[in-house]
C-alpha cells in the first residue's frame, strides 16, 4: 500500500533547550504515531452489532508497519481510553482474569514507546489495570495522578532515544476523574491540576534531563469551555490547549479524551474555529489528537537539523491524520490474536433472553422513551433485591448512554450477551443515595435546562444546541450532525414520579412535579432514596452539584449514598435478563411527558434531522 502523503504544515521552530555538544548526525527525522480512545477496538469486527468493522488495531497494525520500513525512527505513543467499549477488553477485565490482559499483549507486540492513562482505564479499576500496567512493557505515565503525599502514583515522563534524539515524554490526565468515578477506584490517588503539575515538572525535565525534544502525552481535551467553564478553571477537564499556551517547552502534544481529531492545529472556542497555539514565548505548540475507535490517528515527522551556529536543532514539523480504513488487517498481528478473537465471539454470542419489540434511544433524546426506561425498570427492580446492597428506591434516574443505539440486534428479538453492550455502553455501578424532594426537582431542571431550548425560539428548535456568536448552529464534521449543548449521557430523566416538562417556561422553571407514581404526594421537604449510577452518583455531569446544590464534598465522600453494587450494571442488567421467564415486553412507562404537543411536534421535526441526518 502506498504511504499516505501528509501534507498540513512545515515550520520552522528552533530549540529552547541547547544540546550537549553537536550531535553525530546532524540531521534526524522521528515519526511520531499516536493511537487514544481504542476503546477495545483491537479487532476489524464490532462483537456488539456483530458485523465488520472499517477501522480496528489491527490496522493500525499495517500502518505503523508501513511507517517503520520508511523510517526506523518511529516514537509509538498510546494516549489511553482503552480498557472500555468493545467487549473485547470487557472479556478480559472481568471475564477471563487468569492470563495477560489482551490490551497489554497487544501494546507489547506492537511495540508501543510510552503509554498514557484514561478516565475509562481508572474505571476498570485497580484489580485490571494495576495488573496489565505491570504486564506492559512501555511506560506508563501520568504526573498529576499522586500519592497523598504527593509523589507521582505512575511514572510522570519518561525518556525515549532515536538515532541520538533525546525525547522526553510527560503524561497527564484530565484530573476530573473524581467527579466520574467511585472513591474505590482511584484509591491511594488525588488528581493535580494539569497546568500546575506541569509548570512542576517540565522545569524539572529540562533541568534534569536536557531533552532535545519535548512531548505532552496528555488524556484530556482541546475544548476548555467543554461544561460551561472558563479557562482559568482549576481541575480543568479539557486543559491540553491550556498547558501549551502557559507552560513553555513543549514542542508538540498529543491529546485524547474528547474523540475529536486534531491535526496541529487548536481550538478558539469564541470563534469556534481552529487556531495556531503558541507558548508564552510565542513558539508554536502543534496540538494532535486521534480519533476514537482508531478511525483517523496522528502520523507526525519532526524533522531535526543541527544549527552549528546556535548550537541548538531547528525543527520542521509536518503531519495530519490518516485514515485508517484505508489499511488492510496486518496478517501477523491477526494471526497472534485469533484465539482471543475467537473465545471472545463466542461469550457475545450466548442467549440471554427474549425481547418483543425493538427499542432504540433515538426516542430517548425527544422524551419518555421504551429504551431508558427498561433501565429505569431495571434500576428499581434490582434495589429492591435484598442481595445487591442497596436500598429500595423511590426514583430512578437514567440518561441514554448513546445517541444511536438499537435492542435487539436479532430478528426474532433473541437477546444476547453482546446486547447488553448496546443497552449499557460503560462499566458504572449502580448506587442508591438520598434526595430531597426539593433536591430532586433541581436535578431535573438542571438536566432538562440543557436538554432542550425554550420554545418558541429562533428556528423552532426542540433540543438546545450550541450557537457561533452569528446565532448559527455548530455542526461536527464528523458526523454532520449539529451539536448539542450537552452530551446524550447528561439527558437524565426519572422514573418513580409523575412529572410534566413546558418547554416554554425559562431555565429553572420548565418541570413539575405532580407526585409521586404510586399515588403518593411528592413533597420538596420529604428524603427519598433515589437509584443513580456511579458517574452521576460521584458528581459527573454538575448534576447533583451544580443541579441538586449539594456540596462537592459531601458528593465525592459518598456521604448520601447508602448502597452501591460490587460489580458494574451491565453485569447485573444482563443477569436480568436470564432470570426473566418469558419474553420482556417493553414500552414508555408514561410517567412522564414534554409539552406543549405542538410546539414539541415541530421542534422534533426540524432537529430529528439534525441529529439523525440521512445516510448518502
Amino acid at each position: 500500500m502506498k504511504r499516505i502523503a501528509l501534507v498540513l504544515c512545515i515550520t520552522l521552530l528552533s530549540l529552547s533547550v541547547f544540546a550537549q555538544g553537536a550531535p553525530a548526525q546532524k540531521s534526524v527525522t522521528l515519526t511520531f504515531i499516536e493511537t487514544s480512545d481504542i476503546h477495545g477496538v483491537i479487532y476489524p469486527y464490532d462483537f456488539v452489532n456483530a458485523k465488520p468493522l472499517t477501522t480496528s488495531l489491527a490496522q493500525v497494525a499495517s500502518l505503523i508497519a508501513e511507517e517503520r520500513a520508511a523510517n526506523p525512527n518511529v516514537v509509538l505513543l498510546d494516549n489511553g481510553d482503552s480498557l472500555q467499549g468493545q467487549p473485547t477488553v470487557y472479556y478480559s477485565n472481568f471475564e477471563k482474569t487468569d492470563g495477560p490482559h489482551i490490551w497489554s499483549q497487544a501494546l507489547n507486540y506492537l511495540g508501543f514507546d510510552a503509554i498514557g492513562v484514561g478516565n475509562h482505564d481508572i474505571e476498570a479499576g485497580h484489580a485490571v489495570y494495576d495488573k496489565l500496567y505491570e504486564e506492559v512493557q512501555a511506560s506508563v505515565l501520568c504526573a498529576n495522578a499522586v500519592k497523598p503525599d504527593g509523589t507521582p502514583y505512575f511514572t510522570p515522563y519518561s525518556i525515549v532515544v532515536k538515532n541520538g534524539v533525546k525525547i522526553a515524554i510527560l503524561g497527564m490526565i484530565s484530573p476530573k476523574v473524581p467527579d466520574w468515578l467511585p472513591p474505590q477506584f482511584w484509591t491511594g490517588m488525588e488528581f493535580e491540576d494539569m497546568v500546575e503539575s506541569a509548570k512542576k515538572w517540565v522545569p524539572i525535565i529540562q533541568a534534569k534531563e536536557k531533552p532535545d525534544v519535548l512531548i505532552g502525552l496528555f488524556h484530556a481535551g482541546v475544548d476548555y469551555t467543554y461544561g460551561n467553564v472558563k479557562k482559568d478553571t482549576r481541575f480543568n477537564e479539557n486543559a491540553s490547549q491550556v498547558v501549551a499556551e502557559m507552560v513553555p517547552g513543549f514542542d508538540m502534544i498529543f491529546v485524547g479524551h474528547d474523540h475529536s481529531g486534531w491535526d496541529g492545529m487548536g481550538w478558539d472556542p469564541a470563534t469556534k474555529k481552529k487556531l495556531e497555539v503558541k507558548d508564552p514565548n510565542g513558539k508554536t505548540v502543534y496540538i494532535y489528537g486521534a480519533l476514537n475507535a482508531a478511525r483517523k490517528i496522528p502520523v507526525v515527522n519532526l524533522m531535526l537539523d543541527w544549527n552549528a551556529e546556535k548550537g541548538v536543532w531547528d525543527k520542521r514539523v509536518r503531519g495530519g491524520l490518516v485514515d485508517v480504513a484505508q489499511y488492510k488487517a496486518d496478517p501477523g498481528f491477526t494471526a497472534q490474536f485469533q484465539g482471543g478473537f475467537d473465545a471472545i465471539k463466542k461469550w457475545v454470542d450466548r442467549p440471554i433472553g427474549k425481547m418483543d419489540g425493538v427499542i432504540t434511544t433515538r426516542e430517548s433524546m425527544f422524551g419518555d422513551s421504551a429504551f431508558v426506561d427498561l433501565i429505569h425498570r431495571i434500576q428499581l427492580d434490582l434495589s429492591k433485591d435484598p442481595a445487591m446492597g442497596l436500598a429500595p428506591a423511590d426514583i430512578s434516574f437514567v440518561a441514554p448512554l448513546s445517541a444511536d443505539a438499537k435492542i435487539p440486534t436479532s430478528v426474532d428479538g433473541t437477546l444476547y450477551v453482546r446486547d447488553m453492550f448496546n443497552l449499557y455502553v460503560y462499566e458504572n455501578f449502580l448506587y442508591t443515595m438520598t434526595m430531597t424532594g426539593k433536591q430532586v426537582k433541581n436535578f431535573l431542571e438542571y438536566s432538562y435546562q440543557f436538554w432542550f431550548d425554550t420554545m418558541p425560539n429562533d428556528g423552532n428548535h426542540l433540543i438546545a444546541f450550541q450557537k457561533d456568536k452569528e446565532g448559527k448552529l455548530v455542526f461536527d464534521a464528523r458526523y454532520n450532525t449539529a451539536t448539542t449543548q450537552t452530551r446524550y449521557y447528561n439527558h437524565d430523566s426519572a422514573a418513580g414520579i409523575n412529572y410534566f416538562v413546558d418547554v416554554t417556561q425559562p431555565v429553572g422553571q420548565k418541570v413539575t412535579i405532580t407526585s409521586m407514581s404510586d399515588g403518593r404526594i411528592f413533597n420538596p421537604d420529604e428524603t427519598y432514596t433515589v437509584a443513580i449510577n456511579s458517574y452521576r452518583g460521584s458528581g459527573g455531569g454538575g448534576h447533583l452539584e451544580k443541579g441538586a446544590g449539594i456540596d462537592a464534598t459531601t458528593i465525592r465522600t459518598m456521604k448520601l449514598v447508602n448502597g452501591a453494587t460490587t460489580k458494574d450494571l451491565r453485569y447485573f442488567l444482563l443477569k436480568w435478563f436470564e432470570g426473566q421467564t418469558e419474553a420482556v415486553t417493553v414500552a414508555p412507562i408514561g410517567n412522564w411527558s414534554v409539552g406543549p404537543a405542538d410546539l414539541v411536534a415541530i421542534g422534533m421535526a426540524n432537529d430529528y434531522p439534525l441529529l439523525y441526518p440521512a445516510k448518502k
